[in-house]
């Protein structure tokens, strides 16, 4: 595969940053995940918004500019030979002295990331997909908020774990916060309904504020529904009338049922993909394609 390192498209095998950058030796580094639609990278804006606030905090001295990276996104596309595809943009630290700095970095190293997209399995979408609640818990982010960062421990640990439930094959794993509230999925933002209402953990817990989380919290609000962010706990998502998941490449992904750490099921709702969670797909995919 081809990927640019600072504004250079080269092939992966030439792609090389310093055993001194800080992102290797320290996880000091940010990345945006999103997809393109038609070539066109969606959500670009906010991602970017994203990253330049994380960049800001953290000392690193990188401002993205949104027309340059899509622009870059295209070339990368095209090297690849790729109509559309999954995009990982990364920014690392750079190089700085053995220890932890005491200065900002001056010279980060910005490597852009594509694959092909995965197959899209349709019957996840009309059926939904499970959800397991894992034993691990989230830990609390690195600041005030939670970075999308290089430091990915916990999410790799709820993987591992995840391999000890057989019976949850295709199934996101859902974190609880360390006082034993509902937080987010590995690799995704949890939603559900009851009554009409939509509720989604707050940011309190410790998750990653997500973009897609954001634009789909806009999304059902400007649809008239009530969106309320709190401290729940998972007997509530396992009462509601409908649940979803939600992440830049996979979308918005209904859920049909959970799975206790002892391998118990409930069946959410129906046990299929609810209305409203029907009429917020059918939107986003509206918005991304237009």
């Amino acid at each position: 595969m081809k990927i640019a390192v600072n504004g250079r498209i080269c092939d992966d095998q030439e792609a090389v940053v310093s055993v001194y950058d800080h992102g290797f030796l320290y996880g000091i580094g940010l990345f945006e995940t999103f997809r393109t639609y038609r070539g066109r990278p969606f959500l670009l804006e906010p991602h970017m918004g994203r990253l330049s606030r994380s960049c800001t905090e953290l000392g690193i001295r990188y401002i993205p500019n949104a027309p340059e990276t899509e622009s870059l996104i295209a070339r990368l596309l095209s090297a690849n030979g790729l109509p559309d595809a999954y995009v990982r943009f990364s920014v690392s630290a750079g190089v700085d002295l053995l220890g932890l700095p005491t200065a900002d970095y001056e010279k980060p190293n910005v490597i852009v990331y594509v694959k092909p997209l995965p197959p899209r399995d349709e019957r996840t979408y009309t059926q939904g997909k499970p959800i397991q609640l894992l034993e691990l818990r989230r830990n609390s982010p690195e600041g005030s908020v939670r970075y999308k960062s290089f430091h990915y421990m916990n999410n790799i640990l709820a993987k591992r774990e995840m391999r000890r439930y057989e019976w949850a094959a295709g199934a996101e794993g859902i974190f609880l916060d360390g006082f034993g509230h509902v937080a987010e999925g590995i690799v995704s933002n949890l939603f559900w309904v009851k009554d009409e209402v939509v509720y989604t953990p707050s940011l309190v817990t410790g998750i990653l504020p997500g973009i897609t989380r954001e634009y789909v919290i806009g999304l059902a609000e400007r649809s008239g529904f009530d969106v309320r962010e709190g401290l729940y706990e998972w007997s509530a998502v396992m009462e509601a009338d409908e649940a979803f998941i939600t992440n830049s490449v996979q979308e918005i992904v209904p859920v049909n049922r959970g799975y206790d750490t002892n391998g118990e099921a409930r069946i959410i709702g129906g046990g299929l993909p609810g209305d409203l969670t029907r009429n917020l797909m059918k939107a986003y995919g509206v918005a991304a394609w237009e």
